[in-house]
């Protein structure tokens, strides 16, 4: 399995990306984001439609640059409206893909192209892919641990944040800039349809054993590394699609570890009091 150039690079590329996505989904978690990040992934699927009409490639700077449209719209009209939050998700969601459905439908010979970043395609990366993901990682990775304890404190209380002096919109469209970004390059990973899950199950699994935040986000840090890890090589053995492989062994984490603190606390609960 590590002898194949292929496979090295999704590994690589998995051990990177997994784990930026299980420190960034602390947050987003926390912050009760996941459906927003939901919603940059399906709006990928229109900048996907319009990179392969205007006759890219490779579509990831016009399903990138869409995302971030999409995100920034999403920001600006719960500003400048009455609507709820879910209500402008929504209706983003479903307008981006069922644009983006309309445009591939007229298009040509790109069917395999969609399925591919349907569900992902990460044994297909290359040496630019890996070289890509290696720099988001690196300025994303940095970009949260410079600003760990503003956003911290944003997530804990907001109102508190601002009083203490911090930039709390910078902060928050930057942030989420940051997560879009992640989010569409993650796409490759595991497609639009599942790269969500890479963001929101590593968080929850580690919340389960964790006392603190600063345990939370390693915990979800080494869950997204080893649920990287584990789909792609049980792809390879198994002959499975590599995407759903990578979201099945986070999911049998959670559990395992939902199962572990579900025993601690029934053992507490029997232990006689001293």
């Amino acid at each position: 399995m590590f002898t194949e150039a292929y496979m090295q690079r999704a590994l690589l590329v998995a051990l990177m990306l997994g784990p930026l996505c299980g420190f960034i989904g602390v947050f987003v978690t926390a912050r009760r984001m996941s459906f927003f990040s939901d919603t940059v992934s399906h709006a990928a699927l229109a900048g996907i439609a319009v990179g392969f009409w205007m006759g890219f490639q490779d579509p990831t700077i016009p399903m990138t640059l869409v995302s971030l449209g999409v995100a920034m719209l999403m920001l600006w009209l719960r500003e400048k409206t009455d609507l709820l939050n879910d209500t402008i998700m929504a209706l983003l969601l479903s307008g981006s893909v069922a644009f983006g459905i309309v445009v591939m439908s007229l298009l040509k010979g790109y069917r395999g192209e969609l399925d591919r970043y349907l569900f992902g395609d990460i044994l297909s990366v290359g040496p630019v892919d890996v070289g890509l993901a290696a720099v988001v990682v690196a300025i994303a990775g940095g970009w949260v641990l410079w600003n760990l304890n503003s956003l911290a404190l944003i997530t804990a209380h907001e109102d508190l944040a601002h009083v203490s002096g911090i930039s709390v919109r910078a902060l928050n469209y930057a942030f989420v800039i940051l997560l879009t970004v992640v989010v569409s390059l993650s796409i490759r990973l595991l497609g639009i349809i599942l790269v969500t899950s890479l963001l929101v199950i590593p968080p929850a699994t580690a919340r389960n054993l964790a006392n603190n935040l600063r345990q939370q986000i390693l915990g979800s840090i080494a869950i997204g590394a080893l649920g990287g890890f584990g789909g792609v090589a049980a792809s390879f053995l198994l002959n499975l699609p590599c995407g759903p492989s990578i979201v099945l062994v986070c999911v049998g984490m959670f559990l395992l570890t939902l199962a572990s603190r579900s025993l601690l606390r029934l053992g507490r609960r029997q232990s006689p009091a001293p």
